[in-house]
């Protein structure tokens, strides 16, 4: 139970405290709203691309906000001085539990994992065993959480819906992820357990500022090249780092436990609209646009990761891409994220590689 009151300092000023009941303490306005009200918030992954645009979410809302890092990570888009930074070690239960006594945590986004690895087993270790390490040492220390959102992707359903008239993947398909970052994810969720107040979202290919894959695309087009795959029709989606985060937020205010949603921007795109639009927010440069059979993308990526693998620099042209280049169908169900949620993408493609790109040239990047 709370009081309100009031005290008088020397000079006759009065300063509203609060009495609270469970402590015993007088405590100043600020301190309670502090402690009491404010909504404390755990944020894996959050010096990565997705990761650091949801803590600066969770700052501007007012909420205690605490970034996990691992002590290599860069902290270049973790400057603000509310952040509290922890640091975790999701391959052992035990040193979790240990890490995270003491505190007490609301929501946690999960936004960790990896989506390039030289070794396959490195995807299932690090996505599937750290989420399911993660989970348990929350539910061992039982942690208040009112929703656990984990950060998934389209990619763990894998070429499903090829045919044409190509339709959209739905919630209830059944998944059969054909890369390695997709099969981890997929088992990532699974160890969501069903009496655990998590919420699943599945992006699909998220771009902004920040991103470095979409960033090569750009790059290669300054330098008057482009490339594309394969001669048959595909249908692309794509969604805005920043509606991610509102689907985030969304999620964690009133979302429905044991729910999974899609995410993309609405919108259906062809194979070259991408590059067509970094083109014209670059003026227009000059380039040699190269499309290649899928087979020629096979012999790259055999050989991408043969160097790899050799040289122990994990190459952007893997296996992994060339499944994900291969496939032609990315269109996605968003209803039940726009009826459920209430999410509302507000960046069409046109409007978010425009945003991308001034920032790619403001920093330097172009």
């Amino acid at each position: 139970m709370l009081f309100i009151t009031y005290k008088t300092s020397k000079n006759r000023n009065l300063s509203f405290v609060i009495f609270h009941k469970v402590t015993k303490k007088f405590v100043s306005l600020q301190t309670f709203a502090t402690k009491f009200l404010m909504k404390k918030i755990l944020i894996t992954g959050a010096s990565g691309f997705i990761g650091s645009f949801i803590v600066e979410e969770a700052l501007r809302r007012g909420m205690e906000t605490w970034a996990v890092v691992r002590r290599t990570s860069s902290r270049e888009y973790l400057q603000d001085e509310r952040i509290h930074f922890i640091e975790l070690d999701f391959s052992s239960v035990d040193k979790l539990k240990e890490q995270l006594s003491g505190h007490q945590f609301d929501y946690v986004v999960h936004a960790a994992g990896v989506t390039k690895c030289l070794n396959k087993e490195d995807f299932f270790r690090v996505n599937r065993d750290g989420t399911r390490n993660f989970v348990q040492a929350l539910q061992a220390l039982n942690q208040p959480l009112e929703r656990f959102v984990f950060l998934s992707s389209l990619s763990i359903f894998g070429a499903i819906r090829e045919q044409q008239p190509y339709k959209e993947i739905e919630p209830t398909d059944t998944p059969k992820p054909n890369t390695a970052y997709g099969q981890s994810k997929l088992k990532a969720e699974a160890m969501l357990p069903d009496d655990f107040p998590y919420i699943i979202l599945r992006p699909t290919g998220v771009y902004g500022p920040r991103e470095k894959d979409y960033f090569l695309m750009a790059k290669s087009i300054k330098g008057h090249s482009d490339f594309a795959v394969g001669y048959k029709q595909q249908d692309i989606t794509f969604v805005y780092v920043k509606d991610v985060v509102q689907a985030v937020f969304l999620a964690l205010d009133h979302g429905k436990t044991g729910s999974a949603y899609f995410l993309s921007d609405g919108n259906v795109y062809q194979s070259t609209a991408f590059s067509d639009l970094i083109h014209e927010e670059l003026g227009r440069p000059w380039w040699i646009r190269i499309t290649a059979p899928i087979w020629v993308l096979r012999v790259v990526t055999f050989f991408g990761d043969l160097i790899g693998h050799a040289t122990g620099k994990i190459s952007a042209l893997n296996n992994d891409k060339y499944q994900i280049l291969k496939q032609r169908n990315w269109r996605c169900n968003i209803r039940p994220a726009i009826e459920e949620l209430g999410y509302k993408p507000e960046y069409d493609l046109k409007r978010g590689v425009k945003e991308t790109i001034e920032w790619y040239k403001k920093e330097g990047w172009l």
